[in-house]
C-alpha cells in the first residue's frame, strides 16, 4: 500500500505527463482516489470493501469510510467529482477536452488525498468545511 505521500507524488506525475494515455491516465486516477481511501479504511482498522456503488469501487469506499464518521462526508462530493472527470476522459475522443479534464482530475485527487490525509492527522477536520488551516497552524 503506498503512503499518503507517494499519492501525491503520483498524482503530481500524472499531471505534469500530458502524452500519456489519457484512458490510462484517468483509470490510474481513480485508482489513486481508491488507494487514498483505503489508507483511511485500514488506519480504523477495516479491510477495504470490494464493492461498487453506482458502479464505481471509490463511491463505496467513501460509504465505507464514512460509516460511524459524519465529518468524513465532507469529501462525498469530492469522490462524485473525481469519478465524474474519469467519465469525460474515457467518454471523450477530444484531445483537448480530455487534457483539460486530466488536469482537474489530478487537482480533485490532489485535494481528496490531502483531506484524507489531515483527517488521519486531525480528527476535527472537515466539521468545518475541508480546510487544513488547523494543520498549517500546528506547524504540520
Amino acid at each position: 500500500m503506498r503512503s499518503f505521500d507517494e499519492i501525491e507524488d503520483h498524482i503530481d506525475q500524472l499531471s505534469v505527463d500530458h502524452q500519456s494515455d489519457l484512458t490510462n491516465a484517468a483509470q490510474k486516477l481513480l485508482q489513486l482516489g481508491e488507494e487514498t481511501l483505503e489508507n483511511w479504511i485500514f488506519a480504523r482498522g477495516q479491510t477495504p470493501t470490494n464493492e461498487t456503488r453506482e458502479g464505481f469501487r471509490l463511491l463505496a469506499l467513501h460509504r465505507q469510510g464514512a460509516r460511524g464518521e459524519p465529518s468524513f462526508n465532507a469529501c462525498r462530493e469530492t469522490c462524485r467529482e473525481l469519478v465524474y472527470h474519469y467519465n469525460l476522459m474515457a467518454e471523450c475522443n477530444d484531445e483537448i477536452q480530455n487534457a483539460r479534464a486530466l488536469k482537474m482530475g489530478c487537482l480533485v485527487a490532489k485535494h481528496l488525498c490531502l483531506f484524507v490525509s489531515g483527517k488521519s492527522q486531525a480528527e476535527e477536520l472537515g466539521e468545518f468545511c475541508c480546510s487544513s488551516k488547523p494543520l498549517r497552524s500546528n506547524g504540520n
